[in-house]
């Protein structure tokens, strides 16, 4: 027992060694073990070849539509916000960004006026050949049914199961498209990326 003047010894605290004395304290690979440095990387193990097809990323298309796609991304980029007259100065006009004329006598949007905003004009379109199309150059096909999916072509259309269809029948539908290898644009169980 110390006696009640001696302050009691302080505990004592490793520090971690500096990284050159920890070289040489680990212990040097033997010619049977190779280290860890010189260790072939573990090979990857080969992904199991599934008998059902996978669904395309993209639609399968000729070259011109592929060139009015991206036609269609860049005009998209360009073009302007529609809003509607006095949306900024009442929320209940802009909220939902509905669009409707200007139809006033003296309405500077009407009039085209450069300080107001932009009129939805035919000359903002999309190409007539790709307009409806995904960004994947698919064609939406809403689906409801299991026929309904036996008529898709999975190079050309996507699905889109019907809002009214019920979780139980749409698991069942998602999982015959996977069979079919028919993309599903609004699935419930998304497809994990393997790595």
């Amino acid at each position: 027992m110390t006696a009640p003047d001696e302050p009691a010894p302080a505990p004592k605290i490793e520090t971690p060694a500096p990284r050159a004395r920890r070289r040489a304290a680990e212990p040097a690979p033997t010619a049977d073990a190779p280290s860890a440095v010189t260790a072939a990387p573990p090979a990857k193990q080969a992904k199991p070849t599934a008998e059902e097809p996978k669904s395309p990323r993209r639609a399968t298309l000729p070259a011109e539509l592929k060139v009015l796609l991206s036609t269609r991304d860049l005009l998209d980029r360009k073009r302007p916000r529609f809003v509607r007259q006095a949306a900024y100065r009442y929320g209940r006009v802009g909220r939902d960004e509905a669009w409707r004329r200007p139809r006033g006598l003296q309405s500077k949007q009407r009039r085209h006026y450069g300080y107001r905003a932009k009129i939805v004009r035919v000359g903002y379109r999309s190409p007539a050949a790709v307009r409806g199309l995904t960004p994947g150059g698919f064609r939406p096909v809403l689906v409801r049914t299991r026929d309904e999916l036996d008529g898709l072509d999975a190079r050309r259309d996507a699905a889109i199961v019907a809002r009214t269809v019920g979780t139980r029948r749409r698991l069942v539908l998602e999982e015959e498209a996977r069979r079919l290898g028919i993309r599903v644009l609004n699935p419930v169980v998304k497809e994990r990326e393997e790595t």
